[in-house]
């Protein structure tokens, strides 16, 4: 009976976040045409309701590299032996927005080495050697790159036959974050006066993953795409945003709270 009822409380929960997304009617059927785009997108909802809203921002290109970023395991890696090593080289790709600029960096630098290295190497070495030196040399988890680099070319493919704009906001980053804030808006949180965070969706207390590039900023208000539950409850995967936006990109939900 308990487990049949935890069952239920997670649909229950699912339906609630689909209906928040613009996914599903009052009759329980997709929405036209956000509903029926989510489902044709092999992603979570949250992640597909991103990528939607990011042709209305013109963010498309960098919600999708994003999006794949954020489907793999972690770009990062520090062994204990060089973790002064590993923090230097990640500083290299950080952004004070954020994770998910921080991400964004990454693939990019990643773009420019490959297009460098097709005037000096053949396709083979670009493939293997070259790349995984670089990887090494980075402190970048070369298997997640390149399964994140698959996603990205997979779900583009799919963003194209669905018409759906493909733009790049370029050097205006406050509208990728406003977009990030508008699709993510079930994973905010407010720093509170002891330096820890409270969801506003779930008001449970959650601390910065030390992993995160705002791990020592904390800024006020941010949105967050994973919650890791040890004894102390993390979010990782962080932007900071202006709480304005909340109320402003989600009324559906931010009108109605405190």
């Amino acid at each position: 009976m308990y487990i049949c009822l935890l069952g239920r409380a997670s649909i229950v929960k699912s339906l609630e976040q689909l209906f928040l997304l613009g996914a599903l009617t009052d009759n329980y059927k997709l929405s036209d045409p956000v509903g029926k785009q989510m489902a044709g997108l092999p992603l979570d909802p949250i992640y597909s309701k991103a990528l939607i809203l990011a042709s209305g921002f013109n963010c498309m290109e960098e919600m999708l590299i994003t999006v794949a970023m954020l489907s793999v395991e972690s770009i990062f890696y520090a062994p204990r032996e060089k973790l002064e090593e590993a923090r230097g080289a990640r500083k290299k790709f950080s952004s004070i927005e954020g994770d998910h600029l921080t991400l964004l960096n990454v693939y990019r630098a990643t773009s420019e080495f490959l297009e460098k290295s097709k005037i000096t190497g053949s396709k083979e070495k670009i493939a293997g050697k070259s790349l995984f030196k670089w990887c090494r040399d980075n402190f970048i988890n070369g298997r997640s790159l390149r399964q994140a680099r698959d996603i990205h070319s997979q779900i583009r493919g799919q963003i194209e036959n669905m018409s759906l704009r493909i733009a790049s906001c370029g050097d205006d980053m406050v509208q990728f974050q406003r977009c990030l804030a508008a699709a993510f808006f079930l994973n905010a949180a407010m720093k509170q006066p002891d330096g820890s965070y409270r969801t506003l969706a779930t008001s449970q207390t959650v601390q910065i993953h030390p992993s995160s590039v705002l791990f020592r900023s904390k800024p006020d208000c941010i949105i967050f795409n994973e919650l890791v539950r040890t004894n102390v409850n993390y979010i990782r995967n962080i932007s900071r945003i202006d709480p304005l936006w909340l109320a402003e990109l989600a009324p559906q939900y931010y009108a109605t709270q405190d």
